[in-house]
């Protein structure tokens, strides 16, 4: 919407949160770029939690996974590697800047991580901002295959759990369609924002921390009532 770095000069967590209730976010151009701008998509993509489809392929790989499942459990490290250039993302939108205003957005607890290890290694995850009943999901990193998508069923196992309403994924991919990603006009998602603002959600981060593997997957995949 624009690129006034004067804007972000003074920018503050709660001024973000202030814009994740209009429905804009910030992005950097790359990132070695220190200015932002802010976003607001005409069609936004959102990924309804009741109609939430794991692919069959998937749901059988986690029943043999031994991945760890947390939540939580190092923000700042998912950030970083979501961060980070592979061989199939060239650039990418975070910058320092972003890096910590949604690193304050945290120890507020305002923004929350998902990881995945694999033995001691962090194999995958994701990151967001939690606003009311409304989680936007940010970014998430691969380096095991099916880790960053172990990652987003157990995000919305919880936010299933928890009463969330909106799960926001700001726009759409081939790889999130999969999963049941739509996109809906500005002006309907305005609407399903509102709603989502009214109350508080918490993500119960107590099953995350001995849970493993195959049961793990099980207890996950059973939260879901249609999964195909």
């Amino acid at each position: 919407m624009t690129n006034d770095d004067e804007l972000f000069l003074d920018i503050t967590p709660q001024v973000l949160l202030r814009a994740y209730a209009c429905g804009i976010f910030p992005m950097a151009e790359t990132a070695n770029d220190p200015g932002l701008f802010w976003v607001e998509p005409d069609l936004r993509g959102i990924l309804p939690l009741d109609n939430f489809h794991i692919p069959r392929s998937l749901k059988k790989a986690m029943r043999k996974s031994a991945m760890k499942v947390y939540m939580d459990r190092d923000f700042h490290s998912v950030i970083e590697l979501c961060s980070q250039t592979t061989a199939n993302r060239k650039e990418t939108w975070i910058n320092k800047r972003i890096k910590s205003l949604y690193g304050d957005l945290h120890e507020m607890g305002h923004a929350n991580s998902v990881e995945v290890y694999e033995g001691d290694q962090l194999v995958g995850g994701l990151y967001g901002v939690r606003l009311g009943r409304a989680f936007f999901g940010e970014s998430m990193f691969s380096r095991k295959t099916d880790a960053s998508k172990i990652a987003l069923v157990h995000l919305v196992a919880q936010m299933k759990k928890a009463g969330f309403l909106l799960l926001d994924t700001q726009f759409t991919t081939e790889h999130l369609k999969k999963f049941g990603v739509i996109e809906i006009p500005k002006e309907e998602y305005q609407e399903l924002l509102t709603e989502a603002l009214i109350g508080e959600s918490l993500f119960d981060k107590a099953g995350y921390q001995e849970s493993d593997g195959g049961a793990m997957s099980d207890d996950c995949l059973q939260s879901f009532s249609q999964i195909s």
